[in-house]
Protein backbone atom coordinates (compact mmCIF):
# COMPACT_ATOMS: atom_id res chain seq x y z
CA UNK A 1 0.00 0.00 0.00
CA UNK A 2 2.99 2.57 0.96
CA UNK A 3 5.02 1.54 -2.08
CA UNK A 4 1.04 1.71 -4.46
CA UNK A 5 0.49 5.45 -2.43
CA UNK A 6 4.83 6.55 -3.20
CA UNK A 7 4.25 5.51 -7.12
CA UNK A 8 0.73 7.84 -7.41
CA UNK A 9 2.57 10.81 -5.80
CA UNK A 10 5.33 11.10 -8.23
CA UNK A 11 2.53 10.41 -11.00
CA UNK A 12 0.86 13.77 -9.64
CA UNK A 13 4.01 15.69 -9.46
CA UNK A 14 5.62 14.35 -12.26
CA UNK A 15 7.41 17.18 -14.50
CA UNK A 16 6.07 15.64 -17.50
CA UNK A 17 2.58 16.54 -16.44
CA UNK A 18 2.63 20.00 -14.51
CA UNK A 19 5.14 22.57 -15.74
CA UNK A 20 6.80 24.95 -12.95
CA UNK A 21 6.04 28.59 -13.35
CA UNK A 22 6.86 30.51 -16.37
CA UNK A 23 7.91 26.91 -17.98
CA UNK A 24 6.24 24.78 -20.44
CA UNK A 25 5.72 21.05 -20.38
CA UNK A 26 7.11 18.30 -22.95
CA UNK A 27 3.11 17.94 -24.05
CA UNK A 28 2.86 21.70 -24.25
CA UNK A 29 5.56 22.02 -26.40
CA UNK A 30 4.65 19.75 -28.87
CA UNK A 31 0.79 20.90 -28.80
CA UNK A 32 2.24 24.17 -30.03
CA UNK A 33 2.69 26.62 -27.08
CA UNK A 34 5.61 28.91 -26.48
CA UNK A 35 6.17 30.97 -23.39
CA UNK A 36 5.99 35.05 -23.60
CA UNK A 37 7.92 35.19 -20.45
CA UNK A 38 10.54 33.59 -18.81
CA UNK A 39 9.93 34.67 -15.62
CA UNK A 40 13.22 36.76 -15.75
CA UNK A 41 13.39 39.11 -18.72
CA UNK A 42 11.13 41.27 -21.49
CA UNK A 43 12.57 38.67 -24.05
CA UNK A 44 9.17 38.68 -25.89
CA UNK A 45 8.30 42.06 -24.79
CA UNK A 46 8.81 45.75 -26.22
CA UNK A 47 11.43 46.37 -22.66
CA UNK A 48 10.27 49.67 -21.20
CA UNK A 49 13.69 50.27 -20.13
CA UNK A 50 14.87 50.41 -22.92
CA UNK A 51 12.72 52.89 -24.45
CA UNK A 52 13.71 57.06 -24.93
CA UNK A 53 13.28 58.04 -22.54
CA UNK A 54 13.05 54.80 -20.63
CA UNK A 55 9.91 53.86 -19.32
CA UNK A 56 9.01 52.98 -16.11
CA UNK A 57 5.59 51.85 -15.96
CA UNK A 58 6.59 48.23 -15.01
CA UNK A 59 9.33 46.01 -13.31
CA UNK A 60 10.02 42.00 -12.92
CA UNK A 61 9.48 40.47 -9.69
CA UNK A 62 8.88 37.09 -7.64
CA UNK A 63 8.88 35.47 -11.34
CA UNK A 64 5.91 37.79 -12.53
CA UNK A 65 5.36 40.91 -14.84
CA UNK A 66 4.37 43.65 -11.95
CA UNK A 67 2.59 47.14 -13.71
CA UNK A 68 3.78 49.93 -11.20
CA UNK A 69 1.17 52.00 -9.45
CA UNK A 70 1.46 55.91 -10.58
CA UNK A 71 4.96 55.86 -12.93
CA UNK A 72 6.19 59.04 -14.61
CA UNK A 73 4.71 57.59 -17.85
CA UNK A 74 1.66 55.42 -18.34
CA UNK A 75 1.57 52.81 -20.96
CA UNK A 76 1.26 49.39 -21.76
CA UNK A 77 3.56 46.59 -21.85
CA UNK A 78 3.58 44.91 -25.18
CA UNK A 79 4.30 41.87 -27.02
CA UNK A 80 7.19 42.06 -30.06
CA UNK A 81 5.40 39.78 -31.99
CA UNK A 82 1.82 40.44 -33.86
CA UNK A 83 -1.15 37.51 -33.65
CA UNK A 84 -3.97 36.81 -35.69
CA UNK A 85 -5.68 34.14 -34.44
CA UNK A 86 -4.16 32.20 -30.95
CA UNK A 87 -4.73 30.63 -28.24
CA UNK A 88 -3.21 32.20 -25.08
CA UNK A 89 -2.98 31.25 -20.63
CA UNK A 90 -2.30 33.83 -18.38
CA UNK A 91 -2.35 33.94 -14.34
CA UNK A 92 -2.89 36.92 -12.86
CA UNK A 93 -3.86 38.50 -9.47
CA UNK A 94 -4.91 42.22 -8.37
CA UNK A 95 -3.89 44.69 -5.10
CA UNK A 96 -7.01 45.25 -3.37
CA UNK A 97 -9.72 47.87 -5.16
CA UNK A 98 -6.65 47.29 -8.22
CA UNK A 99 -7.68 47.29 -12.12
CA UNK A 100 -6.01 45.92 -15.25
CA UNK A 101 -6.30 44.35 -18.05
CA UNK A 102 -5.24 42.22 -21.01
CA UNK A 103 -6.22 44.40 -24.56
CA UNK A 104 -5.54 42.63 -27.93
CA UNK A 105 -6.39 42.91 -31.73
CA UNK A 106 -5.00 46.51 -30.88
CA UNK A 107 -5.75 48.93 -33.61
CA UNK A 108 -3.26 51.63 -32.55
CA UNK A 109 -1.64 53.17 -29.47
CA UNK A 110 -0.64 56.79 -28.98
CA UNK A 111 0.04 59.33 -26.11
CA UNK A 112 -2.85 61.53 -24.82
CA UNK A 113 -2.11 65.32 -25.95
CA UNK A 114 -1.41 67.77 -22.84
CA UNK A 115 -4.71 69.64 -23.76
CA UNK A 116 -7.38 69.83 -20.75
CA UNK A 117 -9.81 72.32 -20.06
CA UNK A 118 -13.13 72.48 -17.59
CA UNK A 119 -15.36 69.61 -18.44
CA UNK A 120 -13.17 67.92 -20.98
CA UNK A 121 -13.74 64.21 -20.53
CA UNK A 122 -11.34 61.43 -20.75
CA UNK A 123 -13.14 59.99 -24.07
CA UNK A 124 -13.08 63.44 -25.49
CA UNK A 125 -8.89 63.99 -24.82
CA UNK A 126 -8.19 60.85 -26.29
CA UNK A 127 -10.43 60.85 -29.30
CA UNK A 128 -8.59 64.12 -30.10
CA UNK A 129 -5.09 62.51 -29.37
CA UNK A 130 -5.84 60.11 -32.27
CA UNK A 131 -7.51 62.80 -34.90
CA UNK A 132 -3.60 64.76 -34.56
CA UNK A 133 -1.17 62.17 -33.33
CA UNK A 134 1.85 63.63 -31.39
CA UNK A 135 5.01 62.01 -32.59
CA UNK A 136 7.12 62.40 -29.86
CA UNK A 137 7.63 59.99 -26.70
CA UNK A 138 7.50 62.26 -23.58
CA UNK A 139 9.34 61.83 -19.79
CA UNK A 140 5.68 61.86 -18.75
CA UNK A 141 2.47 61.36 -19.90
CA UNK A 142 0.01 58.17 -20.53
CA UNK A 143 -0.25 56.50 -23.70
CA UNK A 144 -3.56 55.26 -24.55
CA UNK A 145 -4.26 51.58 -26.49
CA UNK A 146 -6.97 51.06 -28.95
CA UNK A 147 -7.99 47.51 -28.56
CA UNK A 148 -10.15 45.19 -26.86
CA UNK A 149 -9.49 44.45 -23.42
CA UNK A 150 -9.48 41.35 -21.29
CA UNK A 151 -10.61 43.26 -17.99
CA UNK A 152 -8.87 41.88 -14.68
CA UNK A 153 -10.70 43.97 -11.36
CA UNK A 154 -11.18 43.13 -7.86
CA UNK A 155 -14.64 43.35 -8.30
CA UNK A 156 -15.85 43.47 -4.60
CA UNK A 157 -13.77 47.20 -4.41
CA UNK A 158 -12.67 48.98 -7.61
CA UNK A 159 -15.60 51.24 -8.39
CA UNK A 160 -15.67 50.71 -11.84
CA UNK A 161 -17.34 47.39 -11.06
CA UNK A 162 -20.65 49.19 -9.92
CA UNK A 163 -20.79 50.64 -13.34
CA UNK A 164 -22.03 47.22 -14.78
CA UNK A 165 -21.71 43.76 -15.21
CA UNK A 166 -19.32 44.60 -18.42
CA UNK A 167 -16.46 46.14 -16.71
CA UNK A 168 -16.31 43.13 -13.99
CA UNK A 169 -13.55 40.90 -14.26
CA UNK A 170 -13.28 38.48 -17.13
CA UNK A 171 -15.97 40.59 -19.24
CA UNK A 172 -15.04 41.84 -22.79
CA UNK A 173 -14.51 45.56 -21.54
CA UNK A 174 -17.59 47.71 -22.30
CA UNK A 175 -19.18 45.18 -24.67
CA UNK A 176 -20.27 41.69 -22.99
CA UNK A 177 -20.21 41.01 -19.62
CA UNK A 178 -18.94 37.43 -18.09
CA UNK A 179 -21.62 34.49 -17.77
CA UNK A 180 -20.59 34.91 -13.51
CA UNK A 181 -18.20 36.03 -11.15
CA UNK A 182 -15.07 33.30 -11.30
CA UNK A 183 -12.11 35.44 -9.47
CA UNK A 184 -10.84 34.10 -6.43
CA UNK A 185 -10.38 36.27 -3.05
CA UNK A 186 -7.78 39.17 -4.46
CA UNK A 187 -4.32 38.41 -3.22
CA UNK A 188 -5.14 34.77 -5.24
CA UNK A 189 -3.95 34.17 -8.55
CA UNK A 190 -6.66 33.15 -11.05
CA UNK A 191 -6.28 31.37 -14.00
CA UNK A 192 -7.21 33.11 -17.59
CA UNK A 193 -7.76 31.80 -21.33
CA UNK A 194 -7.93 33.71 -24.43
CA UNK A 195 -9.57 32.59 -27.74
CA UNK A 196 -9.51 34.36 -30.63
CA UNK A 197 -10.13 33.05 -34.03
CA UNK A 198 -11.14 35.44 -36.42
CA UNK A 199 -14.45 37.41 -34.96
CA UNK A 200 -14.69 35.14 -32.70
CA UNK A 201 -13.14 35.35 -29.05
CA UNK A 202 -13.51 33.43 -25.71
CA UNK A 203 -12.73 34.43 -22.34
CA UNK A 204 -12.06 31.72 -19.96
CA UNK A 205 -11.61 32.43 -15.50
CA UNK A 206 -10.38 29.89 -13.66
CA UNK A 207 -12.21 27.03 -15.45
CA UNK A 208 -15.12 28.01 -16.88
CA UNK A 209 -16.45 30.20 -20.20
CA UNK A 210 -17.57 33.69 -19.43
CA UNK A 211 -17.72 35.49 -22.57
CA UNK A 212 -18.55 33.79 -25.99
CA UNK A 213 -18.66 36.63 -28.29
CA UNK A 214 -18.49 38.16 -32.06
CA UNK A 215 -16.21 41.22 -32.42
CA UNK A 216 -18.89 41.86 -35.46
CA UNK A 217 -21.77 41.60 -33.08
CA UNK A 218 -24.26 44.46 -32.37
CA UNK A 219 -22.70 44.59 -28.58
CA UNK A 220 -19.65 46.14 -30.07
CA UNK A 221 -20.71 48.86 -31.58
CA UNK A 222 -23.38 49.48 -29.20
CA UNK A 223 -20.66 49.84 -25.88
CA UNK A 224 -18.46 51.40 -28.10
CA UNK A 225 -21.02 54.30 -29.49
CA UNK A 226 -21.98 54.76 -25.61
CA UNK A 227 -18.44 55.53 -24.63
CA UNK A 228 -16.89 57.20 -27.35
CA UNK A 229 -19.44 58.31 -29.97
CA UNK A 230 -20.36 57.22 -32.93
CA UNK A 231 -18.25 57.85 -36.06
CA UNK A 232 -15.33 59.29 -33.56
CA UNK A 233 -11.62 57.57 -34.45
CA UNK A 234 -11.60 55.49 -31.38
CA UNK A 235 -15.29 54.21 -32.21
CA UNK A 236 -14.30 53.24 -36.17
CA UNK A 237 -11.27 51.62 -35.02
CA UNK A 238 -12.85 49.59 -32.81
CA UNK A 239 -16.27 48.95 -34.52
CA UNK A 240 -14.06 48.01 -38.08
CA UNK A 241 -11.08 46.41 -36.60
CA UNK A 242 -9.42 46.15 -39.90
CA UNK A 243 -5.98 44.80 -38.51
CA UNK A 244 -6.00 41.45 -37.77
CA UNK A 245 -2.45 40.34 -36.88
CA UNK A 246 -1.60 42.58 -33.54
CA UNK A 247 0.65 42.91 -30.53
CA UNK A 248 -1.39 41.79 -27.38
CA UNK A 249 -0.49 43.99 -24.25
CA UNK A 250 -0.75 43.90 -20.08
CA UNK A 251 -2.48 47.12 -19.32
CA UNK A 252 -1.03 49.75 -16.87
CA UNK A 253 -3.97 50.88 -14.31
CA UNK A 254 -1.95 52.93 -12.04
CA UNK A 255 -2.74 49.74 -9.83
CA UNK A 256 -0.31 46.59 -8.42
CA UNK A 257 -1.03 43.39 -10.41
CA UNK A 258 1.17 40.60 -11.23
CA UNK A 259 1.62 38.14 -14.35
CA UNK A 260 2.98 34.43 -15.07
CA UNK A 261 2.83 31.46 -16.62
CA UNK A 262 1.71 33.65 -19.97
CA UNK A 263 1.49 31.05 -22.62
CA UNK A 264 0.40 31.06 -26.79
CA UNK A 265 -0.27 28.91 -29.31
CA UNK A 266 -0.86 29.96 -33.13
CA UNK A 267 -3.98 28.83 -34.46
CA UNK A 268 -4.48 28.08 -38.09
Amino acid sequence: MLRTGALACAVLISPSLRAADNELTARERAAGWRLLFDGKTYDHWEDPTRKSPPGDSFTIGEGCLKPVAHPHIEEDLFTKDMFGDFELEFDWKISPGGNSGLKYRIQDRGFLIDETRPGMKFEDRANASFKNKRTDRPAKGQEYVVGFEYQLLDNAMNPDARVGASHQAGALYDMFPPARDMTRPVGEFNRSRLVVKGDHVEHWLNGEKVVDASLNAPEVAKGTGARWGVGSPIYELLVKHPRKACRISLQNHSSDAWFKNIKIRELK
